[in-house]
């Protein structure tokens, strides 16, 4: 338990924050700051993985979408009022589709950082983030804003209709729904941090082999 708890507690940290800083838009709506800590996720995920093997990152996966379930949760009771009535601070498919997201996208970093291990250090980290980032953004924002789920309730349908009106994307484009923009813009700073991630990355596991040696 002692080797996991820097890794859940940081896990739980991130999740936490997210939660937090995606009630706080940037960019004209574009991006909130909770997109910058989410993906820290994966780095968490990744050195978990690479210190103490796959059983371990899942243990810190599990802590991740526990605590992230009940930040949702508590989410969906806090009501705010508006002059359109009155609304949660997270929707109800919001919830679902972030754990669900978070869960396979999770849990397919640990698979494919484990084909990956015996490679050059940065291709287990970085195919796999590349990876299932992007599968967590697909599952996220189809879930949670794309009319395919528009028929789980007419409350379920309103609560995120503003994410399906007709814009131009990503603010320059042809129109889309303001969902695909969402969705490409937070894309887009998964792979950036991703390929950032990979200096922390390299030095905490280098330090903590070092340490062992």
């Amino acid at each position: 338990m002692t080797r996991i708890l820097p890794g859940v507690l940081a896990m739980a940290a991130i999740v936490v924050a997210s939660n937090i800083l995606v009630q706080y838009l940037i960019l004209d709506g574009l991006l909130t700051w909770g997109a910058f800590t989410y993906p820290l996720a994966f780095l968490v995920t990744d050195i978990m993985n690479r210190l103490y093997g796959a059983a371990t990152a899942r243990k810190v996966v599990f802590a991740g979408l526990v605590t992230g379930i009940i930040c949702s949760l508590i989410g969906t009771q806090i009501i705010f009022d508006s002059e359109y009535g009155p609304y949660a601070a997270v929707a109800l498919r919001v919830a679902i589709g972030s754990a669900i997201a978070f869960g396979v996208a999770q849990l397919l970093d640990v698979a494919v950082f484990n084909k990956l291990r015996d490679g050059s250090w940065w291709k287990a980290p970085l195919g796999s983030t590349l990876v299932s980032s992007t599968v967590d953004t697909a599952i996220f924002f189809t879930i949670a804003f794309s009319s395919l789920f528009n028929g789980l309730s007419e409350s379920a349908t309103m609560e995120v209709s503003w994410a399906q009106d007709a814009v131009p994307f990503l603010t320059v484009g042809p129109d889309a729904p303001l969902w695909v923009s969402l969705a490409v813009a937070d894309w887009g700073v998964k792979l950036v941090i991703a390929l950032l991630a990979l200096v922390p990355f390299r030095i905490i596991v280098g330090r903590f082999v070092d340490a062992r040696a």
